[in-house]
Parts: structure tokens; C-alpha cells; sequence
């Protein structure tokens, strides 16, 4: 029999699904009976892969599913889906169409069937990207009170102080998360006797990166989007530049980065010797990114914490 694939296009109130080379096309209701049936069929079809896409949390319930039964799932970046259904021609989109070319997609591309964080480390990255969108709101509420009215200020500075308190709130319940798990808190422990990387940036790798120290340090840059890819064409060279990745992770890993330039000896060495090749700033933080992010999936995946070797430098 030959293998099959399928895509799923997840909606709030239904799964279409594709089957291919088969061609079967078929949906389901998005309830807990509705993915029952669908693990039914699917087991009974044995694919190599089933393809959903990443849709902001819709997926979740979904891939879960299929992963508990056994099923190989890879839940991948709609922006792939896009630029390959682009690329083989399909402009159109529907629900039907999307399964189609999710399975098609799974076909030709294969991509790795990860599974899924667990239940816990799922609501510990929702407080975390939470905690980062009140940073956003009180960045911009700050911005907003140097123009403001004098009436106005007053409002503003209301909505500063519950964001303030919803943060610490939020902090509180982080670290509280993280103690609750020996796994964590051991994690915390390593991440945190690098210097430059606080509780902010490990929650955020707990929760956002569980990949850490299970992949090669390359591989997690990439994860993180900050290894930079080739734009080279014949004799011409193009400036390398990062694409993609976990903008949550990076942008934390970026303050940490900067602190890093300050306090880490290994980082400062490293961040000094790129300026002083003349390397851009922003070059320079990015290559401190990736390798505080080589050097935190090591520490991670040894279990050792964090130790200054100057010979290594």
C-alpha cells in the first residue's frame, strides 16, 4: 500500500482534512467526539504524516489528539504553507484548498513530526507571552503620556499602574510555576548562573524553548531565528541576515544579549572583537545572541552551571 499523507486545516468549528495520494476529502466537527472520529479514521489509514498548520492555539487541541494515538504530527508555520502553495501555483484559499495543499506539503516536504509541550509547559509560555504583550501595552502607554492632556495623563497613568501590577503578578506566577517542577527549577538554576541571564530569560526559555539542551546549539539558533543564512548568487556575496524563528525567545534573548556585553567575560570578549573588526552593533548583538544561546543549550544539555574558563575564550 502507499504511503499516505494528510493535512488538516484546523477552523474553530470544523477540521477538513486531505488525503494523499488518495485523493479523499472529508471534515469533521471541531469537538472532543469530533476528534475522536477523526483518530479513528486516521488510525485506521496509518499515514506517514499528518500536517496541520499553526494557528495561534486552534491547532493545539488537535495535535495533541493525534500525537496521544500514536499518529506521526508536525504542526508547522502557516508562512511556510503560504510560500509553497505560492510556489506550486495555488493562489486560491479555502478551507478545502488549504487541506490540500497542508497535504501535499506533507508530502513533498516531510517535515520532523515534533511532539507537542506538555500541558504545563504549554500555560507556563502563555504567561510568559502574556507577560510580554503587558510590556508592549505599558512601553506604549509610556510613550503616549509625554503627549498627553493633563486630563488624559491622569487615565493613562491609571492603566500604567494595573499594568505594572498585573506584570508583578504575572512574575510571581512564573516563578512560582517554575518551583513547582524539579525539572525547572534545576533548568532555572543552570540558566541563571550565566551572567546576563535573569528570571525573565529563563521562563521565557523554559516555556518557549524546550528544546534546549536536546538539540545541537546551531540547531536551536535556528529554532530561535537568530542563525544567519547565506544570500550569495554566482561571484556575488550578499550580506547574511536571520529570518523566522521564535520572535518571543528573541526578543528577550536580545536584552539578555546587551546585559551580556556588560557582565558575561566571554560574551564582552567576544561582542569587543566584532567591533573592533569593524562589525555593525546590531551585527555584533546578533552573533552575542547566537552564541549566549550555543552556550545555554551546552550548559543546559551537561547539566553543569555556568563556569569561566578564560583558556576557552
Amino acid at each position: 500500500m502507499d504511503k499516505s499523507f494528510v493535512g488538516i486545516d484546523v477552523s474553530r468549528d470544523r477540521l477538513e482534512v486531505y488525503v494523499r495520494p488518495l485523493g479523499d476529502r472529508w471534515w469533521v466537527p471541531n469537538t472532543t467526539q469530533g476528534r475522536a472520529v477523526l483518530v479513528e479514521r486516521l488510525a485506521a489509514l496509518a499515514p506517514e504524516l499528518v500536517v496541520l498548520e499553526s494557528t495561534g492555539g486552534l491547532e493545539r487541541a488537535v495535535a495533541r489528539t493525534l500525537q496521544e494515538a500514536g499518529i506521526p504530527t508536525a504542526v508547522v508555520n502557516p508562512r511556510q504553507i503560504r510560500d509553497f502553495a505560492k510556489a506550486t501555483g495555488r493562489l486560491a484559499k479555502t478551507d478545502a484548498l488549504d487541506a490540500e495543499v497542508l497535504a501535499r506539503f506533507a508530502e513533498v516536504i516531510r517535515p520532523e513530526a515534533r511532539p507537542l509541550a506538555d500541558e504545563g509547559t504549554a500555560q507556563l509560555r502563555e504567561l510568559v507571552v502574556r507577560r510580554q504583550q503587558l510590556i508592549k501595552m505599558a512601553t506604549a502607554e509610556r510613550n503616549r503620556l509625554k503627549r498627553a492632556s493633563p486630563k488624559m495623563k491622569l487615565r493613562i497613568r491609571r492603566h500604567l499602574e494595573w499594568l505594572e501590577e498585573e506584570i508583578a503578578r504575572l512574575d510571581g506566577e512564573i516563578e512560582g510555576m517554575k518551583l513547582k517542577r524539579e525539572e525547572w527549577a534545576n533548568r532555572d538554576r543552570l540558566l541563571r548562573s550565566v551572567p546576563g541571564v535573569g528570571p525573565v530569560l529563563s521562563a521565557t526559555l523554559i516555556g518557549c524553548l524546550p528544546e534546549l539542551g536536546e538539540l545541537r546549539g546551531e540547531e536551536n539558533a535556528a529554532l530561535v531565528g537568530v542563525a544567519p543564512f547565506n544570500r550569495d548568487s554566482g561571484r556575488w556575496r550578499g550580506k547574511r541576515g536571520i529570518w523566522g524563528g521564535r520572535a518571543t525567545v528573541r526578543a528577550v534573548l536580545y536584552m539578555a544579549a546587551v546585559a551580556a556585553t556588560r557582565w558575561n567575560p566571554v560574551i564582552r570578549e567576544f561582542y569587543l572583537r566584532l567591533i573592533e573588526a569593524g562589525k555593525p552593533v546590531k551585527v555584533a548583538l546578533v552573533a552575542c545572541m547566537r552564541k549566549l544561546i550555543v552556550i545555554l543549550n551546552a550548559i543546559v544539555r551537561d547539566g553543569r552551571p555556568w563556569r569561566y574558563n578564560p583558556a576557552l575564550t
